[in-house]
């Protein structure tokens, strides 16, 4: 169960081959001889159905969601709200202890959040930052955010996402030791859906700008290896900057340790908005 229509599907799987070749196959030159050659037929279904894989596993993996209540996971496409960030001018709520008390006491209600809290649209920012640090409370929606994303770039000129990007979805608390190495981790996910050459592939999408690099949880890497997890992804962020960035943290754990990015927060909920999510379309 994916939730995507077929036409989506089709678009997306197509869109994703076609940056691939365009970016990987038909550049000429040395690299084609690193890969093998030129780009025959077979090399081209090779591709197709790689990329067939991809959608397919991307779909099944962040696509669906079951929350408490639910019997069955449903598609994520059938609930999802427009998620929206607090005002620039409210993110200096978060910076310590006392100022997001003080917000709770002027709140008045059981949130850090006043009723007139200027919003943006979520969708908008992430089409509009290269690079964006979501934070906010837990069970805030952080995670569903980037793996909306993910799903919008997906579906290349059939969705919202405004960039031609493949998106890779990172679970950062597989990092459980003191390595990260992001670029391992994506080449892994193109062998396994059978792309050609993957490491040299991955490496020519990194450098090419490729990809929407999506980074949840860096409140789920071990404390003890937090400082060097941070300087790990920024070095990456560097050394691969022409590409997409949005992560996630726990308010509580956020330290505004990285520097390319425009950090937001989560906005609760509306009235409408929670309306939408409980009855789904």
């Amino acid at each position: 169960m994916t939730g995507l229509e077929p036409i989506v599907v089709d678009a997306a799987i197509k869109g994703l081959a076609s940056v691939v070749i365009k970016t990987v196959w038909e550049g000429g030159g040395k690299f084609l001889g690193l890969i093998g050659g030129s780009l025959d037929e077979g090399k081209k279904q090779l591709i197709f159905n790689a990329s067939k894989q991809y959608v397919k596993n991307y779909t099944e993996r962040h696509g669906i969601l079951k929350v408490l209540g639910m019997r069955e996971p449903v598609a994520l496409e059938s609930v999802y709200t427009g998620v929206q960030f607090l005002d620039k001018q409210d993110i200096c709520r978060f910076e310590t202890i006392d100022s997001l008390e003080e917000a709770y006491r002027q709140a008045q209600r059981r949130s850090y959040q006043s009723k007139d809290t200027r919003k943006q649209e979520g969708l908008k920012v992430a089409n509009e930052k290269q690079y964006l640090m979501v934070i906010g409370g837990p069970g805030a929606g952080k995670s569903t955010f980037l793996r909306r994303m993910g799903l919008e770039a997906l579906k290349g000129n059939k969705g919202n996402f405004k960039h031609s990007c493949i998106p890779v979805f990172i679970e950062l608390k597989i990092f459980n030791t003191g390595e990260i190495n992001i670029e391992q981790v994506i080449t892994d996910e193109f062998r396994t859906c059978g792309f050609p050459s993957p490491e040299k592939s991955t490496k020519k999408l990194l450098e090419q700008g490729k990809l929407l690099i999506l980074l949840d949880g860096l409140d789920e890497v071990p404390t003890k290896n937090l400082n060097e997890a941070i300087g790990q992804i920024q070095n990456f962020v560097d050394r691969y900057d022409k590409n997409r960035f949005i992560a996630s943290c726990r308010t509580a754990a956020y330290r505004s340790g990285f520097r390319r990015f425009s950090d937001v927060a989560m906005a609760d909920f509306d009235d409408t908005q929670i309306e939408q999510f409980i009855e789904p379309i």
